[in-house]
């Protein structure tokens, strides 16, 4: 097999293009996947879908094999048609391995966050921040930025590391106003403690910066592009790298978002193109399926997707289901543990026997595209501590707890631990439609009635590890399809920029880790 890294490129628009075309020829023959949705897996018999062979194969594959799909790895045993897709998707998928950033952004130093700045971080979002601060404050050296913009804020993370760490003039703003409330308060908080830092160490320099906290409800181009006719901000800490890269009084800017949700990366993207005094923007997306889609009229389309002009005159849509699965993460998938893997599939095979339950018994209900909220989070506790339960009774010798999965936890094993599995598994699923139910404010069902729905879909329950698995293979994909749009539009507007992406997380810890950045030279 080619090398896949020689084969497809993003250097140039017209090998972007070239790249966007054979990703849209590979997925035409599975749109019943991509635009499928799992909770209709019994329904609609989604199963029968699949190739035979394989399913034959997958049906009987270890969990840990199926996990491994979504990032390419294949078994020997496999048939060669199966191989040569999940080989293909790998091969067409952007890469994900974290990049060497040294060796892109001259001068950057992720540093780590000392506790103050860390203060209310988990340990996703403390790396994420350290890298995103670090680039983007490279970037801003580079191009002699005066203001950073801190697009979709949040509770002003970047924002304030960009601020006291980088010592940058920041503009932080977000739509929600209660963010803007906690990032005022924090920052203050924050500040004590530099104040007292510079003034005991550097007493000549002053007070540190202080993100300017901006709330809008709306994020237009138009928004955006106002904030270059501010007076530049007046720093109270002097920095010398910029010291005459600033030609005239106007202020220069650069827009930066981390996992700025839906249309606002595409915002950030539009507003750098239409606003000369946008120097940079460094845009890393997320929500894919809130991205608005349908306008594929070439001139003055607004939407999210597509935005390129190769794209549009293509006439390629994706559909909501699609862009959903584009938030699938190979790498979040091939870390799972076993038991993971297992309470996964067997949730999505709760949920798609609800379905059944709404279709047969409350019809009405389903033409409003029912949510049932974060049932799978909740009975996922549920069974961590009755699996908990069940190894302490096992280990002081109390045979009475039952086991979830009987060929995992079972502690006495045989026919009648597979038939209490069994029980187990309609008991769980009974309390995952009740609470289902109670959520969309229905009237609950007799147990006949759930017991009637489980005995019809139980016998292909097995079947849906191995459909998501396939279909969740596809999710890199479409997500480099997104990506690879995002740049072409770019790409397009000539050689006055340049714009790459680059993949800066950890994927393990980020999914969403690829940032597309673009500067004007």
């Amino acid at each position: 097999m080619e090398d896949c890294s020689q084969k497809y490129s993003c250097r140039t628009a017209k090998k972007t293009l070239e790249w966007i075309n054979a990703i849209v020829t590979f997925i035409k023959p599975y749109a019943f996947l991509t635009n499928a949705h799992v909770t209709n897996f019994f329904t609609h018999k989604l199963w029968q879908s699949i190739d035979p062979d394989w399913l034959h194969c997958l049906r009987n594959e270890p969990v840990q094999n199926l996990l491994l799909i979504p990032c390419g790895i294949i078994q020997e045993h496999w048939p060669p048609s199966l191989k040569e897709f999940v080989l293909d998707l790998k091969c067409l998928a952007f890469p994900r391995e974290q990049a060497h950033l040294n060796k892109l952004f001259p001068g950057v130093n992720v540093v780590s966050l000392n506790s103050v700045l860390a203060q209310g971080m988990n340990f996703k979002k403390k790396h994420e921040v350290e890298v995103l601060s670090a680039v983007v404050s490279s970037i801003a050296n580079s191009v002699g930025a005066q203001t950073i913009v801190d697009v979709g804020a949040g509770q002003g993370y970047l924002a304030q590391v960009l601020s006291f760490q980088y010592q940058h003039s920041v503009v932080a703003i977000d739509a929600c106003s209660h963010h803007g409330t906690v990032m005022e308060k924090r920052a203050e908080r924050i500040k004590k403690h530099y104040t007292a830092q510079m003034r005991k160490h550097y007493p000549e320099i002053g007070i540190p910066n202080v993100p300017k906290t901006i709330t809008s409800r709306v994020m237009s181009i138009d928004m955006l592009k106002a904030l270059t006719s501010m007076s530049p901000h007046i720093d109270n800490v002097k920095r010398p790298e910029l010291i005459g890269q600033v030609a005239d009084d106007k202020t220069s800017l650069i827009l930066a978002g981390l996992h700025a949700c839906g249309d606002l990366s595409v915002t950030m993207l539009k507003t750098f193109i239409e606003c000369k005094d946008v120097k940079a923007v460094v845009s890393i997306g997320c929500c894919y399926n809130l991205l608005s889609e349908g306008c594929l009229d070439i001139a003055g389309s607004q939407c999210g997707f597509p935005m390129s002009y190769g794209v549009k005159s293509a006439g390629i849509s994706l559909g909501k289901s699609s862009r959903d699965l584009a938030c699938q993460s190979a790498e979040r998938w091939r870390i799972l543990k076993e038991d993971a893997g297992l309470h996964n599939f067997e949730l999505h095979a709760f949920r798609a026997a609800f379905q059944m339950v709404l279709c047969k018994y409350y019809p009405e209900i389903i033409t409003s595209s029912p949510s049932i909220g974060r049932q799978g989070k909740v009975l996922r506790r549920q069974q961590q501590r009755r699996i908990l339960q069940s190894s302490i009774n096992c280990e002081e010798g109390d045979y009475s707890g039952s086991a979830l999965y009987s060929h995992e936890f079972s502690c006495n094993g045989g026919t009648s631990g597979n038939e209490t599995a069994a029980a187990n598994k309609f008991l769980l699923f009974e309390k995952f439609s009740q609470s289902g139910l109670s959520c969309l404010g229905l009237k609950s069902l007799q147990e006949t009635h759930f017991h009637e729905i489980w005995k019809e879909a139980e016998p292909f329950a097995e079947l849906i590890g191995p459909y998501w698995s396939l279909r969740a293979a596809l999710g890199p994909l479409l997500e480099t399809l997104l990506l690879l749009d995002r740049l072409l539009f770019l790409q397009e507007q000539g050689s006055s920029l340049e714009a790459i992406m680059v993949p800066i997380f950890d994927p393990a810890l980020s999914p969403r880790n690829v940032a597309i950045i673009a500067k004007r030279i």
